[in-house]
């Protein structure tokens, strides 16, 4: 079952579904619809392909339904932040508003190591539209690192690729993109920000063996969630019989 969702979202090119989207027209902002693949989108707007990921800052060819793209080039205007404490490039990048790839390109960083009183370019894109949103490319680091260990095994307490509980698992996940939440379900649910329905990236949180959070995953889209269960780590649904009872509701820190 776990290869074959996987291989589902390849071939489809897109991890989400069940939405409608349009492309607005005077603004060059296409709204990602269900079943939209890159070659596509270029087609129709005649763009290539290279253009549409560059200028939206894409690292794959995965698209999530309601996500924005720009349909015209950016242009940058050039300042410097200096680092503070508590400081990390996805803090920085996300105030504004860049991907952390730029942000170390811009400034020829080899590694995600900043160092307060540091002074960094930064480089905010803008053009005749909404300029790209960052949350999208955040969501996008948060769920290639979370599937890079499906088939880890559980291991309570663990928060390491030999052996996740479910916490360890979201904590490590993020923390590798450079976000820190919270070391438990219950803390990430009390200490993180409620949304009414997740978006990708988003964290969801069920009740299973005891009263309230006891359980939490991380949301990929379309009723989809990778979590570090007790057959260790996979992408279960939120639909099915087990899970749709005891879901609670959902947590975010990149939206």
């Amino acid at each position: 079952m776990k290869k074959q969702l996987l291989t589902a979202a390849a071939t489809a090119g897109i991890l989400f579904a069940s939405f409608t989207g349009t492309a607005s027209a005077h603004e060059l902002i296409y709204t990602v619809q269900s079943r939209d693949t890159l070659w596509k989108i270029s087609q129709a707007n005649k763009i290539s392909i290279a253009d549409l990921k560059i200028w939206n800052n894409l690292t794959s060819d995965t698209l999530y339904v309601n996500q924005r793209l720009s349909l015209l080039a950016p242009h940058s205007h050039v300042t410097s932040y200096t680092v503070q404490s508590g400081d990390t490039l996805w803090k920085i990048s996300s105030r504004f508003n860049i991907s952390v790839t730029q942000l170390k390109t811009i400034n020829n960083l080899a590694s995600d190591t900043i160092l307060v009183g540091q002074v960094l370019k930064v480089s905010t894109f803008t053009s005749s539209t909404t300029a790209p949103q960052t949350t999208v490319a955040n969501a996008q680091m948060v769920i290639n690192e979370a599937n890079k260990y499906i088939g880890t095994p559980y291991l309570w307490g663990g928060n390491t690729p030999a052996g996740f509980d479910c916490s360890g698992y979201t904590s490590y996940v993020f923390a590798k993109v450079g976000i820190t939440i919270p070391r438990t379900a219950a803390t990430q649910w009390s200490g993180l920000k409620p949304v009414s329905n997740p978006n990708p990236g988003d964290l969801v949180f069920f009740e299973t063996y005891a009263p309230g959070p006891t359980h939490v995953g991380i949301y990929l889209g379309n009723n989809k969630f990778i979590q570090a269960g007790s057959s260790g780590v996979s992408i279960a649904d939120m639909t099915n019989t087990y899970w749709k009872p005891r879901y609670l509701g959902a947590r975010t820190v990149i939206n």
